[in-house]
Order: C-alpha cells, then structure tokens, then sequence
C-alpha cells in the first residue's frame, strides 16, 4: 500500500481523494484539513508559508510516498517549503495543470492570494507560448461551499459575478483554480457556453500521480472505498464529520489534531 497525504483548508480536497480512489485501491490516504485556519485564500503569502510548515510537521511521522497538495493557494505560496521538508514527491495543482492547457485564451478562478501570486499565469506562460491568461478573484466562493447546507441563490449570484469578466475576454479554456470550486462544477457548466471547457485541475494531478507510482491494470471505480481513509481536522471535528457525509454518504471517524499556531 501507498501512503499519500492529502491537505487542504476543508473539504476542496475532496476533489483530488475522489479523483484519486476512482483509480486505485492500493493506498493508505492521510487528509488533513485545517479547519481552523480556513479559509486560506484570503492569507497573506507570509501566514501560507508558515502553515506549510506546520502541516509538514503534521506529516512527519506518516511515513508518506508522496504528497497531494490539495490547495492550490498553498501551492501558489509554499511549494519550495512542501518539498523542502518533506522530501517526498509532492504533486501539486498548478504545474499538473499547466503541462495540459492547450488553448490560447484561458481563464482561471481562484482565491485571492492564488491571483496575487500569478502562479498560474508564470506556471503555463512558462511551457505555452502567445497564450492570454485572465484571473479572477472568487473570494465568497470558499465559504458558501464549506457550508452545511449550500445556499444555491447565494451561489447562482456570485458565480454569475465571477465568470462575468471572463466570459467577456472569450475565454477558451477555464481553470477552476482553487480544489473547492470542481465541487460545484455543475452550477459553473450550465453558465457558460459548452465549447469552453473546464478544466478540474484536481484530474491533472492524479494522472501525473499515477505515471509516477505506475498502476498495476488501468481501471475506474464507480464505487468508492474510503476504507483506507483518514480524517484529521484542526478544529469542530463534529461539524466535518456533517460534512463527511454530506459529500460520500459514510461515517467516519474525525480525529482532531492541533499544528500549534496562532495564525
């Protein structure tokens, strides 16, 4: 068996855990969500760095195969620290994502520390000429969709508010830059035209994972396990067990961990 950490800030990286089971079953997966600290995309890059570090602490003693950065703000801001201290394979978001864009005008969402950072307009600039990218801040959209119960009003209108200045450059490709945002793919789909595609980062990275650990037979699983899956969150374990459920339809045990911080 694998060992894989995954973190994130909540529940986004629900998108790479199932983008990752729906391929294989031969890992032990550690998620960490750093409840208490979320959201992290209105963090300036100094406290990100700082979390980073904690969470490789968190990570020590797991005795990983590799890392999946489930936070694209984390991956915008503290890349160097993850693979620094860890010294294992670190995947991360935006290089997965940038080595499949194949468009030349492409739009992005994502929070506002990812867009400050310009790490995904350094990050495909860097392998696709002439392409044009646009960003676009979405810093509501974290914390509607860690709600316990999504407000689709609410979402309906920022949606429309965030793709508006995209969809007026012509967009050809659009990146949901930040792991939440694939969680409500079906709201983004519906408002835009059907030749844009959506890119969910999230599936970038598992197929550069698995060209890495190389698979014994390629498959798909409709049915997931989260057998092998285990929980730790920083703060109201009760409140992510709600969401647990919400998103896989199981119960599992939460552990709740402290990363000794005031940030």
């Amino acid at each position: 068996m694998l060992k894989i950490g995954i973190f994130d800030s909540g529940i986004g990286g629900f998108t790479i855990l199932n983008s990752l089971l729906r391929t294989r079953k031969d890992v032990e997966i550690f998620y960490l969500a750093d409840t208490k600290r979320s959201p992290f995309g209105n963090k300036n890059f100094k406290e990100i760095r700082l979390i980073a570090k904690e969470i490789c602490n968190f990570f020590e003693d797991k005795n990983l195969d590799a890392l999946l950065i489930a936070c694209n703000t984390t991956n915008a801001c503290a890349l160097d620290i993850l693979e620094n201290n860890l010294k294992v394979p670190c995947f991360d978001l935006i290089n997965s994502v940038s080595e499949i864009v194949d468009k030349k005008i492409i739009g992005v969402l994502a929070t506002q520390t990812t867009v400050c950072s310009s790490f995904y307009k350094i990050a495909i600039s860097s392998k696709k000429e002439n392409t044009k990218i646009f960003q676009q801040e979405c810093p509501e959209f974290v914390s509607e969709i860690e709600k316990d119960k999504l407000n689709f009003d609410r979402l309906n209108y920022l949606s429309d508010l965030y793709l508006r200045p995209l969809l007026t450059k012509n967009i050809q490709e659009l990146i949901l830059g930040c792991s939440h945002y694939p969680l409500i793919y079906d709201l983004l789909r519906k408002k835009i035209d059907p030749n844009i595609k959506i890119i969910d980062p999230s599936v970038a990275l598992i197929k550069k994972f698995n060209k890495s650990f190389a698979l014994s037979k390629n498959e798909c699983y409709e049915s997931l396990s989260y057998k092998n899956v285990k929980f730790y969150v920083t703060s109201e374990k009760h409140v992510f067990t709600k969401k647990v459920k919400l998103w896989f339809e199981i119960n599992k045990e939460i552990r709740l961990v402290n990363l000794r911080s005031n940030v």
